[in-house]
């Protein structure tokens, strides 16, 4: 009987290590710095539609994505953002042209409000850049705006920022995302207010 059961203490433990090997290791999720959508008022300015921000193949999912070296791309399987990419700069850019004060309404694309302009664009990259010099971040967003009569895109700019990481966690490097991410979508909100305050418009 000793022997029977050493042999099925020794099984159990086998499987308990087994068990523990093929555990699911946990996901870490993380998102923009929290800001709340200001309310819409209503304005003297045009009424503005956001529309799809679309993004590069390699961020069409959740995983937070790293480049070493030229040539050299990947993700974390286990850091992942709660929302692709893409759908977060919307997000950041409505409240950005919210806050700006200078729209009779920023709303997203698709309702039935009248509106003057429309912004698109497409997220080139937002990622992890790993090299000789260390750890940076790389944001780079592609935005169009277009007048809804003419149909005509009246302003255009890719906006590329890149900064150095302070740590080398992950958290450090979304945090880095963060910062440049809102620092870009600040500079586009600064030149559409100019060329719209430039070329005013009656709302209808």
């Amino acid at each position: 009987m000793k022997k029977r059961d050493k042999a099925i203490r020794a099984i159990a433990a086998v499987a308990l290590l087994v068990t523990a090997g093929c555990a699911t290791p946990k996901i870490q999720y993380y998102q923009l710095g929290a800001l709340p959508v200001p309310p819409q008022t209503a304005g003297a300015g045009p009424v503005l539609l956001v529309g799809r921000i679309g993004a590069a193949q390699a961020l069409q999912d959740s995983r937070i994505r790293y480049r070493e070296g030229a040539n050299a791309v990947g993700a974390y399987e286990r850091h992942r953002w709660t929302d692709p990419p893409g759908n977060m700069v919307k997000q950041s850019l409505i409240y950005a042209l919210r806050a700006s004060g200078k729209f009779g309404a920023v709303e997203e694309s698709g309702n039935a409000a009248p509106a003057e302009y429309v912004v698109r664009g497409t997220l080139l990259e937002f990622a992890e850049v790993d090299g000789p010099e260390g750890i940076r971040t790389l944001v780079s967003l592609d935005l169009q705006l277009r007048d809804v009569k003419s149909g005509r895109a009246v302003w255009a700019r890719v906006l590329t920022r890149n900064e150095p990481v302070d740590a080398k966690k992950v958290p450090d490097v979304v945090r880095s995302l963060d910062h440049n991410l809102h620092t870009v979508i600040g500079e586009a909100v600064e030149d559409i207010v100019a060329y719209v305050g430039a070329h005013p418009q009656v709302s209808p």
